[in-house]
């Protein structure tokens, strides 16, 4: 058996010795939305550090557990902190946690995160509907043998993004009168802030926010067959178009600023998945 297989299951007994839950939806949480856990109706908790093999975040402010619950009548769980690739992790243990909630259950990945803006008229605050992108700058999470319980050798990426996911964001943003930004993700590996002439040559690339991870999580979910939606907090204007040094303190900081209107698009998504579902 292929040893990254045999991780993975091993981490899903862990799971399911512990947990009696199968969510429809896996939500990974980024900046500004850690404690959104508050916002729905728990049913169990499982710290990273009960899972046998788990990789665990060192990012402050990264509670590192599961939280799993309903959202209105939709069960789902929380990735509440995720682990990145610059961390020190290997792409594999970096992407496991997403191949895990499709082994919980869950169909749909909704990952956020915090973001620095490239798109001109971005600004701090901005809300970003991931339509596409580009991940030719991290390793590939599909790299070496292929996992064919997951999936094919080759994946298609053509549409990494569900476009039906993406007309329910849009829809939820109108309602909730929430102005969101479209555009293309690009994932770098980090941890510093990218230099002007990297973000320079990223808007080159066409790409219209900047961040450290989401991509790769997005690959491996889609080699899976899972359906992706993605929102990118614009937490700062990526250097070279803002005038200020980067700091996390300040993402950190712009990301809880709107953390509120950011739970409300993320319950009226899953909500919108929950009715689209039942149709």
């Amino acid at each position: 058996m292929n040893p990254l297989y045999e991780k993975l299951l091993q981490c899903y007994e862990s799971y399911k010795a512990k947990i009696d839950f199968t969510p429809e939806v896996a939500l990974v949480l980024g900046s500004g939305l850690g404690d959104y856990a508050k916002d729905i109706r728990v049913e169990a908790t499982l710290d990273y550090h009960e899972i046998e093999g788990f990789p665990v975040s060192t990012v402050p402010g990264h509670a590192g557990k599961f939280i799993f619950g309903y959202v209105g009548e939709v069960p789902v769980v929380c990735m509440q902190g995720r682990v990145h690739y610059y961390e020190g992790y290997e792409m594999s243990d970096v992407v496991l946690p997403a191949r895990l909630m499709k082994l919980m259950g869950a169909k749909v990945l909704f990952l956020t995160n915090a973001a620095g803006g490239i798109q001109l008229g971005m600004k701090p605050g901005d809300f970003m509907l991931i339509k596409d992108q580009i991940a030719s700058f991290v390793p590939s999470p599909l790299r070496g043998a292929n996992i064919d319980e997951l999936g094919v050798r080759f994946p298609d990426m053509s549409e990494i993004y569900d476009p039906a996911l993406r007309g329910i964001v849009k829809k939820a943003a109108v309602e909730l009168g929430i102005d969101l930004k479209e555009g293309t993700y690009l994932q770098l590996s980090g941890p510093q802030y990218e230099s002007p002439k990297e973000v320079a040559m990223c808007r080159t690339l066409g790409a219209d926010a900047v961040g450290m991870s989401t991509a790769c999580e997005a690959i491996a979910a889609r080699h899976m067959g899972m359906r992706i939606v993605g929102i990118s907090c614009i937490s700062n204007l990526a250097c070279g178009i803002s005038a200020k040094p980067l700091s996390h303190k300040e993402v950190q900081e712009a990301a809880d600023a709107v953390a509120p209107k950011f739970k409300a698009l993320v319950t009226e998504t899953i909500l919108g998945i929950g009715r689209e579902n039942a149709e």
